[in-house]
């Protein structure tokens, strides 16, 4: 079928696209889909969140039920684990994890399973988008391999692309839908025909030169971030050292309307870009033997920081007279960031972790995780529940440390009971003639 054959299909949407992995890119993918008249599939190999989604409920907390039970109730969305059904769809959008390993090398190894199982019901005039985070030469590489059969050619027989996601879970002024995208893909028709598709869904598409063009752009985004929230963490340690409260410093300085662009310190980088895919291109770079110094350095910085706010629990216990082993520790908020139900790479987990080797007897709060949920890293915590909230109860912990702050709690309570807050977040900034003494780290 001719490109503009495609593309007409694509405008009248007699185009069926399939999603592949339905978690938190890849279920906000489906919804833009069929909230603009596209019949979806989604496929997923949890038969568990293909059982939920087909009964039109929602495992995401910020997506409610009634909008998976509309999609669902409309006819144009269908989940399924049978990945033979590939072969009904036009479009095949993968949306799957690549985290990093213990060594933190790249693990393609979803991404590549998945090429594995389409790969046998991949048929001519296919489009096939990768949409997770990778490093560069990917999809032109590693997807393109996997893919290929000796009676199926990309470039000839079917389209390959890549589309990063661009995913902000929880943040409502920017959904999906409003979020441009970025495409790049192996052949002029291939971008053609996925820019088409992803202009029936999204404000504005952006077309890039290539493939490894579009890798590149996510990489340099979430880089950008990583570097910026790294040189505020130091900031924050130097600051805290001469006196100098950061929050106030940066609150100022975004004052100017040019050159500055405000980044806040934390306990440590959590969530699924961040923390990751700065070593996707260090690990790349290295075929190429260019050293990647300053992303490295920002890198250590955010992860050392978890121990830099052990390390001020444990100094502000000792000023009272206690010690980090024996005490009660409160944790407040699981999730990598405020106002949602998300807590893959927290660290709040590593504080956890840090603070339980210490034997400080820790407990958790968070009103979006009622159980700490099964990871590679942290399998010691999986099941642990959250505490019930009781303002009363908060005066038997010796020390309230705020991880994340979400605008659900009450910090007014926090102060009026607690006996020592230890604030990652400056969540306390909000609070009236507050009892308990009161820590910025």
């Amino acid at each position: 079928m001719s490109t503009q054959a495609l593309i007409d299909r694509i405008q009248n949407k007699d185009y069926t696209v399939g999603v592949i992995g339905l978690g938190y890119v890849g279920l906000p993918l489906v919804m833009a889909f069929t909230d603009n008249g596209f019949p979806v599939l989604g496929f997923d190999i949890d038969p568990a969140k293909v059982e939920q989604l087909d009964g039109g409920q929602s495992y995401i907390q910020h997506i409610p039920d009634e909008h998976i039970k509309q999609l669902v109730d409309t006819g144009l969305f269908q989940a399924t684990t049978d990945f033979s059904r590939a072969a009904e769809a036009d479009a095949l959008l993968i949306c799957v994890p690549t985290p990093l390993t213990r060594y933190r090398e790249p693990d393609l190894s979803y991404v590549i399973s998945t090429a594995e199982s389409l790969r046998p019901y991949l048929r001519k005039d296919h489009l096939v988008v990768l949409e997770s985070t990778t490093y560069p030469k990917t999809t032109e590489g590693v997807l393109l391999e996997a893919l290929e059969r000796d009676d199926l050619k990309a470039g000839q027989d079917f389209h390959l692309a890549y589309s990063p996601e661009r995913e902000d879970p929880g943040n409502l002024q920017f959904s999906t839908t409003r979020i441009p995208k970025v495409v790049g893909a192996m052949s002029e028709e291939a971008l053609d025909i996925a820019q088409a598709l992803y202009e029936q869904i999204v404000t504005e598409v952006i077309p890039v030169s290539s493939a490894a063009t579009a890798e590149a752009v996510k990489l340099t985004e979430n880089i950008f971030r990583s570097v910026n929230i790294a040189l505020v963490n130091e900031l924050k340690i130097i600051y805290d050292k001469m006196g100098i409260d950061i929050w106030e410093v940066i609150e100022a300085a975004k004052t100017k309307p040019f050159g500055y662009m405000p980044f806040y310190p934390g306990p440590g980088l959590g969530g699924h870009c961040i923390p990751i895919d700065p070593f996707y291109l260090t690990w790349k770079a290295r075929e190429f033997d260019c050293p990647t110094r300053f992303i490295e350095l920002a890198g250590e910085i955010n992860t050392s920081m978890p121990e830099y706010v052990v390390q001020r629990c444990n100094d502000e216990l000792n000023a009272r007279s206690k010690s980090v082993k024996g005490a009660r520790i409160l944790i407040m908020g699981l999730a990598y960031k405020k106002n949602v139900g998300d807590p893959r790479e927290s660290p709040a987990f590593e504080l956890m972790r840090l603070l339980s080797e210490r034997d400080a007897e820790v407990e958790y709060y968070d009103p979006y995780i009622p159980e700490v949920p099964a990871t590679r890293r942290y399998s010691a915590f999986t099941g642990k529940p959250a505490i019930a909230w009781d303002p009363k109860a908060l005066a038997a912990f010796d020390l309230i440390l705020i991880a994340t702050a979400h605008d659900q709690v009450d910090y007014q309570a926090l102060a009026d009971h607690g006996q020592l807050i230890v604030d990652t977040r400056n969540a306390m900034a909000q609070v009236d003639s507050p009892k308990a003494p009161i820590v910025r780290a």
